[in-house]
């Protein structure tokens, strides 16, 4: 079934729309977390992105009465980052995550024309070495890694489970697409189940609006509600689930790169992780993700990370 969806997101956006190998694109909420994780991001590619850290950054801002504290702000101006605000319907923001693919798609959009890559990086980034690989290769046109774990993901040495089923239907993904991936952390074999964010595109293959259109058409779909009730993970995935058909739609195999283990690696997974990759410290890796380490008084005790990098953490979170 071919899903064609039109949306009202009002983009209001005054951005550089001078050609750039490299954009670098994530979404700030008015939330305390995401306001600090935003700051995070935006001052670590500048500090650590190497040849790519004067790169463009867009942080796009979903609006609905709530605001951006000044001071995150100006920051963020400080660092040279473009704010675009954005007018989401409140339904898909009720939904866990359902933010994120109207804005990739909204992102995908303005950076036509702009950019030969676009990287959507989730908030809860961190860059601490030049990310040579988002440069894919020519004949690569979309950059990814596996997720972090199984999860609600499918074995790839079981029948293809009921949610599966539903969302292969709905995304039109062909069988012969289909291959074995490994999981980051718990080094399962899987049906291609991409992490949503690290993602490197060219835009004008039109990923990630392929993403929000079917997204939109299918999430409240009667045939979901079943999952989301049984279990709340299937709710919670459920972006990334659609996000992993579509690829499987657009793309070939032979048209995506996975990127190194160094990338996305979730440092809130580290004590999890069993496979020969675990890092010793932090600094063995490009990017990593985190759930909010700095909330813990103890962090700087806790996570693998040597002095430097353990001063640049503490100069860029807000003072307790």
């Amino acid at each position: 079934m071919v899903v064609v969806v039109c949306c009202m997101i009002m983009v209001t956006a005054n951005v550089d729309t001078t050609s750039e190998s490299i954009l670098f694109a994530s979404v700030v909420l008015p939330s305390t977390s995401s306001q600090t994780d935003a700051v995070l991001l935006a001052a670590s590619i500048r500090d650590h992105a190497g040849l790519f850290a004067h790169a463009p950054i867009w942080f796009f801002v979903p609006e609905y009465g709530e605001q951006l504290s000044t001071a995150v702000k100006d920051k963020l101006d400080s660092l040279n980052v473009k704010l675009v605000p954005l007018e989401i319907d409140k339904k898909v923001l009720r939904f866990p995550l359902g933010h994120y693919p109207l804005i990739a798609a909204a992102a995908e959009s303005l950076a036509q024309g702009t950019t030969d890559f676009l990287v959507w990086l989730g908030t809860n980034t961190i860059v601490l070495q030049e990310p040579g690989a988002f440069i894919l290769p020519d004949d690569r046109n979309f950059g990814y890694r596996p997720v972090h774990h199984t999860n609600i993901g499918s074995p790839y040495d079981a029948p293809l489970d009921p949610f599966w089923r539903l969302v292969y239907q709905w995304c039109e993904v062909p069988e012969e697409r289909i291959f074995p991936m490994v999981t980051h952390v718990d080094g399962q074999t899987v049906r291609p189940y991409f992490n949503a964010g690290c993602l490197v595109t060219r835009p004008e293959k039109g990923l990630l609006t392929a993403w929000r259109n079917t997204f939109l058409a299918i999430y409240r779909h009667r045939s979901f509600q079943e999952f989301y009730e049984d279990d709340e993970r299937y709710a919670i995935f459920m972006h990334q689930a659609v996000l992993s058909g579509i690829i499987l739609r657009i793309f070939a195999l032979d048209e995506m790169h996975e990127l190194p283990c160094e990338y996305n690696y979730p440092l809130h997974l580290h004590d999890e992780d069993s496979t020969p990759n675990r890092p010793t410290t932090l600094e063995e890796c490009v990017t990593v993700r985190h759930e909010g380490f700095y909330r813990d008084a103890a962090w700087a005790d806790s996570i693998p990370v040597r002095a430097p990098l353990k001063q640049w953490l503490t100069r860029h979170l807000p003072s307790p």
